[in-house]
């Protein structure tokens, strides 16, 4: 069986797609970045995608007449590439119902919060604001609500006394590095099973223990 090949969708620098890429280039990787695709032209994920070998293509929104053009135009880019399975990585642009069926089950998003608190923007100042102790991010199936689906992974990420929300963005960006190569190998080993809204893991095990925070 080949390798699973992946699309990956960026708007920026192409931090969260530069940990993808490295984990793909792992001999035993059961997936493989097939094309990195920009909503914006001058995405610096673009050039380090470029440097990586891994073909790029943009397809500007401006350029489109409305939201349904623009997702059919990266609908064709995909196929074009022999796109199987897409990674939202900092990708800027709100997607049509269409183009979330069409790729339903087939497409991932990481977001910077322990779903489904603090969906949407904002949330590390959101999280300090609030109080919570814990933060953290997940990766999860796309659904056409803003950051709902099946979650496959998550990592929590203690908010400490002194934090900021760019000295916690920091943190958890860290652990955003960690679980999103690792969520995509569930996928691509085929380990995922979504029964209901619900992803299910083969042979995973949850951690056995309570954290605490602060520590007692």
């Amino acid at each position: 069986m080949g390798k699973l090949k992946v699309g990956i969708l960026i708007s920026g620098r192409g931090s969260n797609m530069q940990a993808l890429i490295d984990s793909c280039r792992s001999p035993d990787a059961p997936a493989e970045i097939a094309l990195v695709l920009s909503n914006e032209p001058t995405a610096a994920g673009l050039r380090r995608a470029a440097e990586a070998g891994i073909p790029t293509r943009v397809v500007h929104h401006r350029d489109f007449a409305d939201r349904a053009a623009f997702d059919a135009a990266l609908h064709r880019a995909l196929v074009g590439a022999g796109v199987e399975f897409v990674c939202l990585a900092g990708f800027m642009r709100l997607l049509t119902n269409d183009f979330v069926e069409r790729w339903r089950d087939r497409m991932i998003n990481i977001h910077p919060s322990l779903l489904p608190a603090f969906p949407g923007l904002n949330t590390h100042a959101r999280a300090l604001a609030a109080g919570v102790r814990f933060t953290g991010c997940t990766v999860h199936f796309v659904r056409s609500e803003m950051d709902t689906g099946p979650i496959i992974v998550q990592a929590a990420v203690p908010i400490r006394p002194e934090d900021n929300a760019d000295s916690l963005a920091a943190r958890v960006l860290e652990a955003e590095h960690r679980i999103y190569p690792y969520a995509l190998r569930l996928v691509a080993e085929g380990r995922v099973t979504i029964i209901g809204e619900r992803a299910i893991i083969a042979g995973a095990e949850a951690p056995g223990e309570t954290l605490f925070n602060p520590v007692p």
